[in-house]
């Protein structure tokens, strides 16, 4: 049996009627940048994680970097960052001329320990960006209290946490700004690229929408030196279809998670851990294992595939070389990096396919193989 990673075909043919009518739909209403369609999006989104406002965008990362420019974030400033983390959270921060400073996860979730967050703000620090990796949100109430007490911005990157809740809260409105990724990947994926950005800030959604469009909230009249960066309509009407789908894949993916957490407690490898306050959408299952290349060939063999998230932390990738990191720096991320290992949990995975995983990891686990 063959279990791949993320099965996207599957996922488009659960779906496809809906899906083709929603994109013929759009073509056929000759408005492809803007137009009904974009609309609907932001509105049910909104809705879907309780924000007053959404704004579309181009991407994942335009949407962080969109959020940091209308703050203010520039040259010279500070922005706070997990150590462990995809590289765009960083890449936002560089591409507003700002310096990302990273701090260590709680080995346990692999999210930002807010405990060391206070010892790294300088008076040159503007901004907090924590990541709800893999599905799960961070520690905002801790994060939220630093930010106040030290007049800082927090923009949450909440490009894996469709629809995950922090004390039973949906994420999408704690800080001044969250950002979305559609990536196609994505709990909520688009079929190519987009982005959003939710808050309850009117004032900063209304400076988004003219941002992302040339710095324009008319035509042809210019207020600000803004960006191109607008979510297009086809992609709006796919994911207005699939965010119907959300919850149920989202609780799809929670029942795998719960088999692999009863099926594997008793192996040696370290499974994630989600915090007794916290809603996780799954959008990763990680474990770690100090065995993680035996592991991984292992289960390929089995057909079973998996992935690593991520094999080089930031701060060890030539892009940041500049700013001097020396192997060990951050030992935390380190170790993650070299030990995670990522197995298939989409919602599409069948009943066969999540056994088939199950015994594949015992039997592989075990020795019997």
């Amino acid at each position: 049996m063959k279990v791949p990673f993320l099965d996207l075909k599957a996922s488009f043919s659960e779906i496809q009627d809906d899906l083709e009518d929603a994109m013929l739909n759009s073509v056929r209403s000759g408005q492809y940048i803007g137009g009904d369609s974009l609309e609907y999006l932001p509105d049910d989104f909104k809705a879907f994680v309780g924000s007053d406002h959404c704004v579309g965008v181009a991407n994942g990362l335009d949407a962080l970097v969109l959020s940091l420019k209308v703050l203010g974030v520039g040259a010279g400033d500070e922005v706070i960052v997990p150590s462990n983390t995809f590289i765009a959270t960083w890449l936002a921060v560089t591409q507003c001329g700002a310096i990302p400073v990273p701090v260590e996860p709680h080995i346990d979730t692999y999210n930002i320990d807010a405990s060391l967050i206070e010892a790294k703000i300088t008076d040159r620090t503007k901004a907090i960006i924590p990541v709800h990796l893999y599905g799960q949100a961070a520690d905002l109430d801790e994060i939220l209290i630093l930010a106040k007490e030290y007049n800082l911005y927090v923009v949450e990157d909440a490009a894996q946490a469709h629809g995950a809740s922090y004390n039973g809260r949906k994420i999408g409105s704690h800080g001044d700004l969250v950002t979305w990724s559609f990536y196609p990947g994505k709990n909520l994926g688009a079929l190519g690229d987009g982005g959003a950005i939710t808050t309850n800030n009117k004032d900063l959604a209304a400076r988004l929408r003219v941002f992302r469009n040339y710095g324009s909230h008319e035509r042809y009249v210019h207020s600000v030196l803004g960006a191109n960066s607008r979510l297009d309509s086809l992609q709006a009407a796919i994911l207005s279809v699939k965010l119907k789908y959300l919850k149920d894949w989202n609780e799809r993916r929670s029942r795998i998670a719960s088999i692999y957490n009863e099926e594997f407690k008793d192996l040696p490898i370290t499974l994630p851990s989600v915090r007794t306050y916290n809603d996780s959408v799954w959008h990763l299952y990680c474990i770690r294992s100090k065995n993680r290349d035996e592991i991984r060939n292992g289960l390929s063999l089995l057909g079973v595939e998996t992935l690593i998230h991520y094999p080089i932390p930031p701060h060890l990738q030539d892009a940041y070389r500049f700013l001097n990191f020396d192997k060990n720096a951050f030992p935390l991320a380190e170790s993650i990096a070299s030990e995670l290992i990522s197995i298939p949990i989409g919602p599409s995975l069948s009943d066969l396919q999540v056994d088939h995983v199950v015994k594949s990891m015992k039997k592989l686990v075990s020795g019997d193989i």
